[in-house]
């Protein structure tokens, strides 16, 4: 493509910059307002105490959704909820063609068809180390380390630079599955010249190394060898390596690996049919797992985070239909606790604790490494691709700092700070943020998508702190009152509390008699409102949501 004179080269973050999880990024190429755009991940994150109810949590895609006719491609780096989660559920709103590498678009079909849309929905795949052109833009995958099979950089060729989107990655020695990074390809991008860099700064505060995958082998090896009834390992599931890694420790404990949780199976599903886990006896089902002797037994689990819905909290709960722990049964947190999830975590172990269940975190053994490059991998990085610019993504705000102040000693020229819905000009010229555009969240609830900050989820979390209040008002023909009015509380008033009940009712009826019998449905209404969350806030110092219902007979 032959570069215009007005041409522009944009980069729009609409999740995953300012935090960790729920990315979406878009380039932009053309000139302002025509531009053609590739989108580059589309991902989840999920929910926690501040959105009752709601699991899934995903990027508001807006923008680009009133440009879909100029979006010419959905590029998924690898096969992480945060990265690609939310397609099933947004796809519809952009119907663009999605290019993935085979293990990537395995998954993707697998969490398609559950949603009935793996048919019209066009996936190309993509080979590792691939080149190809969508639209103006000249992309070529660069394989790179992370905790999923096949991790991608993409290089985003442009008449106006080449952008090097890193993904999630590191720089792992030892990744026992798939190939160690492919450095050779990224010096020689930094040959050939970098205009930006748009990398991951998640563990831009940690020094050193993350450290290799093959490091935990030893390690997991004595812990399961070590246990006299069950083990149980608790990790991602989308972790393959992680899974290779257990399951060949298990082997050498002379033990048979349950799987628990559907999303297990569904990545060792995808892992086997695209050639990876070609050495590992398969699984076996937890439903089976009767069949297997205590001693002889090695579970992986999902519910690492402490998640409610998880195999491991229904293990730990005792409901799970086929598995339990119980005292003198070991279980390992071969995972990392995500920043959010500290208190389900702790509890959940607290609970398997108390059942007598021996506990390995990282913090007693290394049982862990993370897939994200610390400072000494980034500063790596640096020195392979000398990009002139550099966009810290995937990281809260002081992740994005600090990996900035880190570019700038590996002697990069320019970094520019951008959090979600910053319109950043790559080129010509200097790099600049220069606009904001609408970002935002929205919710899964139940099986529709909705906005995180309408009235729906606004007013269940006002129900959750605040308690709810419902008022039935009668009134007889002649406008005077037909009865008592009924109150109902949800959250609010505990037993013995009646004559709380009792004057919120008093506060109502007087109300009522001071309207004198108006024909105004709406004041009516609005009056008693307010006398009902008013004589609340005044005897418990709540303020209920408060519903009231008018019956005129």
């Amino acid at each position: 493509m032959n570069k215009g004179q007005n041409d522009e080269l944009l980069f729009v973050p609409l999740g995953g910059a300012g935090e960790i999880g729920m990315n979406l990024n878009l380039y932009g190429l053309g000139r302002p307002g025509k531009e053609d755009w590739i989108m580059i991940d589309l991902g989840i994150t999920f929910g926690d105490g501040t959105t009752p109810g709601v699991d899934v949590i995903l990027p508001d895609p807006a923008f680009i959704a009133k440009r879909r006719d100029r979006l010419v491609g959905l590029l998924l780096t690898h096969a992480h909820e945060d990265h690609l989660g939310a397609v099933p559920y947004l796809w519809e709103r952009l119907r663009c063609p999605i290019y993935a590498t085979p293990f990537t678009a395995a998954v993707l079909r697998r969490k398609l068809s559950e949603v009935d849309l793996l048919r019209t929905t066009p996936i190309t795949e993509v080979p590792l180390g691939g080149r190809f052109n969508v639209g103006p833009f000249d992309l070529e995958l660069i394989t790179l380390t992370h905790s999923i099979p096949e991790p991608n950089a993409v290089a985003i060729r442009t008449p106006l630079g080449t952008v090097l989107h890193t993904g999630d990655w590191k720089f792992d020695p030892d990744p026992v599955v798939g190939p160690t990074a492919d450095e050779a390809a990224l010096n020689h991008l930094g040959d050939d010249g970098v205009l930006a860099l748009v990398g991951d700064s998640t563990n831009a505060l940690v020094p050193g190394t993350t450290g290799s995958e093959g490091e935990l082998l030893k390690t997991l090896t004595e812990i399961i060898k070590g246990g006299k009834a069950r083990v149980a390992v608790a990790c991602f599931a989308s972790n393959v390596a992680r899974l290779e890694t257990i399951a060949t420790a298990a082997a050498a404990g002379d033990r048979d690996v349950v799987v628990a949780g559907r999303s297990l199976k569904r990545f060792e599903a995808a892992a086997r049919e695209t050639g990876y886990l070609a050495d590992v006896r398969p699984f076996i089902d937890e439903a089976d797992a009767g069949t297997v002797p205590k001693d002889k037994m090695l579970v992986i689990c999902t519910g690492s985070q402490g998640e409610p819905r998880a195999a491991l909290s229904r293990i730990a709960a005792g409901n799970h239909p086929n598995i339990a722990l119980e005292t003198g049964d070991r279980i390992i947190f071969s995972s990392r606790v995500i920043p959010g999830n500290e208190t389900s975590v702790s509890g959940l172990q607290n609970q398997l604790a108390q059942g007598g269940v021996e506990i390995f975190t990282w913090k007693d053994a290394p049982v862990h490494v993370s897939g994200h490059p610390a400072r000494d991998e980034l500063a790596r990085m640096y020195t392979l691709t000398r990009p002139s610019v550099a966009v810290p993504v995937h990281g809260e705000a002081r992740h994005l700092i600090e990996h900035a102040r880190l570019a700038r000693a590996c002697q990069v020229p320019q970094t520019i700070f951008a959090l979600n819905g910053t319109v950043v000009r790559l080129a010509p010229g200097e790099a600049a943020a220069i606009d904001t555009v609408p970002s935002g969240r929205l919710v899964l609830e139940g099986n529709r998508v909705v906005t995180a900050n309408g009235e729906m989820i606004r007013g269940r979390v006002r129900a959750l702190y605040n308690g709810t209040a419902l008022i039935t008002v009668a009134f007889n023909g002649k406008g005077g009152l037909a009865g008592k009015p009924q109150l109902t509380t949800i959250g609010l008033l505990d037993e013995g509390e009646e004559a709380i009940a009792d004057d919120v009712i008093s506060a109502v009826r007087t109300v009522v008699k001071k309207l004198g019998g108006t024909s105004d449905d709406e004041a009516l209404r609005e009056a008693v409102r307010l006398a009902v969350r008013r004589t609340f806030r005044m005897l418990l110092n709540k303020k209920p949501m408060t519903k009231v219902h008018l019956v005129r007979l």
